[in-house]
């Protein structure tokens, strides 16, 4: 468990690595495969590891070298054939002791070995144990910590490409220029207040100004790459809605490649939202199958119709789809005017479907964004490009551009710019120096939470308790 509590964390160059108490875990997927990897880290690790290991003495061995062995259990048997390697503190992921034990795959024999390890007097390791310790060792910061978070759930090319860039530390490198300027400011600030009874003055109120007017932009532009952000690592909330049996299954089927939904020409087949995750050129897209829209007295069903309603709500991208075989009726066209006025802001489709059998006479009252037959595969990949689109409108989708993906880091940037705003207009008031302290330190400690430099116990278990075990 973390200790820091509300206090500045020291510099990896002022921090001595701790060694706690050794823990192991299984860090490879359970199941059958070519290899197993079983982490351990900790203090004495390599002499506790090198008692059921045979082979080569592992306490006379250098950091970095890997060696064959067996791996056996206290009754002396032997449980797998392994290779060992080797990692000396401070050169380590987590900066302590650490060996990875390379085994066959298999859950019954990665199993046995990880518990002939555990009867070495070394412990099951909690979740993102190993990557607490790296962030407590000072191995990396906060942010880049729960980048590897990211890194192991992303579900798409370009959030991965987010989730390595926060990992490479830019987010940090530009949290710590903010911190830094506020430093900078706040030491003239209470400078000058040590010596308000000489009438002395250190700070110099406009250059103070501009400095936080900047700090505020920056902070303004890093906020305004959030929502770019989170559809990064989030992915698109997608609905199709429409009435029933207009072909929103089979669009689904057909975009993810695979019969995910039920189709049958029975209207009604739908009853409920069916979420598939799809990648379309590097960015994810949480598809929602919706029941079909439409006033019934099936409980089943009406359930379906609500639930499609509040995916409609939720939704980042909303797909209406309309029968293009079927004759648009007053009531049809009132409803893809509510929806279209109900989404707002939100992107909007309105897509003809089943053009392969469309009516020969063409509404002209219904302006179609694109006309597709999801059977025949027409338009589809028309669709696609529409669909990424109309989704990122607006939008800086430069993933090489720093983008903030974390609700947390949002809020802490928000808390930090309110406090910046709010110097500037004890400055602009001309209020004394202890207020507008108040006000940068405050800010300094908002900024501090991203990166690690103020933590807090809670917010760290959150952190990592979303890490699988092994990590």
């Amino acid at each position: 468990m973390a200790q820091q509590t509300q206090q500045q964390q020291p510099t990896t160059e002022q921090r001595e690595i701790t060694q706690k108490e050794p823990i192991a875990a299984i860090a490879t997927p359970i199941g059958e495969g070519g290899i197993a990897v079983i982490r351990v880290s900790g203090k004495n690790t390599i002499e506790r590891v090198n008692r059921a290991f045979t082979g080569t003495d592992l306490n006379q061995e250098k950091s970095h070298t890997v060696h064959f062995g067996k791996i056996v259990n206290k009754k002396g048997e032997v449980v797998d054939e392994v290779l060992a390697t080797l990692f000396h503190s401070p050169r380590s992921y987590t900066g302590e002791e650490t060996v990875e034990i390379s085994c066959h795959g298999g859950v019954l024999v990665t199993q046995a070995v990880l518990e002939a390890v555990l009867a070495l007097g070394i412990r099951s390791a909690e979740p993102g144990e190993f990557t607490q310790r790296a962030f407590l060792n000072g191995k990396m910061e906060l942010s880049q910590a729960e980048a590897v978070a990211d890194l192991i759930h992303a579900k798409s090319q370009k959030a991965m490409d987010a989730a390595h860039q926060q990992l490479e530390g830019r987010l940090g490198e530009h949290i710590k220029k903010f911190r830094q300027q506020i430093i900078d400011a706040t030491a003239m600030v209470e400078l000058e207040l040590d010596f308000i009874e000489e009438d002395v003055e250190f700070a110099n109120k406009e250059q103070l100004k501009e400095l936080l007017l900047a700090l505020d932009a920056e902070i303004d532009r890093l906020l305004d790459t959030y929502e770019t952000g989170r559809l990064v690592k989030h992915g698109v909330r997608t609905v199709f809605i429409g009435q029933p049996n207009v072909g929103k299954s089979t669009l689904l089927n057909t975009l993810v490649g695979k019969d995910r939904a039920i189709v049958t020409d029975i209207a009604g087949t739908t009853r409920d939202t069916i979420d598939v995750d799809w990648s379309y050129d590097g960015l994810l897209f949480k598809l929602t199958d919706t029941a079909g829209l439409r006033e019934t007295e099936d409980l089943v069903e009406a359930e379906g119709v609500k639930r499609s309603q509040k995916a409609f709500e939720d939704a980042d991208l909303v797909v209406y789809l309309k029968d293009l075989s079927r004759k648009g009726t007053p009531e049809e066209r009132k409803e893809i005017g509510t929806f279209q006025k109900k989404a707002g802001d939100t992107p909007f489709l309105l897509i003809g479907t089943k053009n392969d059998i469309a009516l020969e006479v063409e509404d002209e009252r219904m302006a179609y964004d694109l006309k597709i037959s999801a059977l025949e595969g027409e338009k589809i990949e028309e669709l696609k490009k529409l669909m990424k689109q109309r989704a990122l409108e607006n939008k800086d989708y430069d993933t090489s551009s720093l983008l903030v993906t974390s609700s947390r880091h949002r809020e802490a940037l928000l808390n930090a710019q309110e406090d910046v705003q709010s110097a500037i207009q004890a400055l602009e008031q001309g209020m004394t120096g202890d207020f507008l302290s108040i006000d940068l330190r405050a800010a300094l400690k908002e900024l501090g939470t991203i990166t690690g430099e103020i933590t807090n116990e809670d917010v760290l278990d959150s952190i990592f308790s979303r890490f699988c075990i092994g990590k």
